[in-house]
């Protein structure tokens, strides 16, 4: 037999056969990465969420300090005592910070700093500014100080505590 007298039915060749269609399932091992990256992806954000709340409130907080002190010098020092008492109820539970005046007051804000600033420096006025008529204007270096103590608020917090 040549090739050129043998007709295509007579050779032994089978009929093309499809294969079976791909299923939808179990996906690929790209789909189960992809899934399990997605999954890790929204346990950190939703992990995150407290650290961008707070983020946010210390930005705030420092742009009142800084409205603060624009304002006319009889109200700088009560405002500034009750923005740093404002912060801190956002910050801290408040039967940690909520009951505290005076010297015990004084010792809360310098709990980020070793040298006590607030209570032997010049944080040390804001003790009666709550309670007095018409007071001097806030010195710069207690606004300064305030700003530092905001900027040194824990981003992240232990368990128990707000936000």
């Amino acid at each position: 037999m040549t090739p050129s007298t043998v007709s295509p039915q007579e050779l032994p060749l089978r009929d093309i056969h499809l294969p079976a269609p791909v299923g939808v399932w179990p996906p690929a091992p790209g789909w189960w990465l992809l899934l399990c990256l997605l999954l890790l992806l929204i346990v950190v954000v939703w992990r995150c969420r407290p650290l961008l709340h707070r983020w946010r409130l210390r930005r705030e907080a420092l742009r009142q300090l800084e409205a603060v002190a624009v304002l006319p010098a009889p109200q700088q020092l009560p405002q500034l005592s009750r923005l740093l008492r404002r912060i801190a109820l956002a910050w801290y539970p408040a039967e940690e910070c909520a009951g505290l005046y005076g010297a015990e007051w004084l010792a809360f804000l310098d709990r980020p700093f070793k040298d006590a600033p607030f209570s032997t420096g010049c944080g040390a006025q804001m003790v009666e500014a709550p309670y007095r008529v018409q007071s001097a204007e806030v010195e710069p270096a207690l606004l300064t100080l305030s700003q530092r103590w905001v900027q040194s608020l824990p981003l992240w917090q232990k368990r128990g505590g707000r936000c």
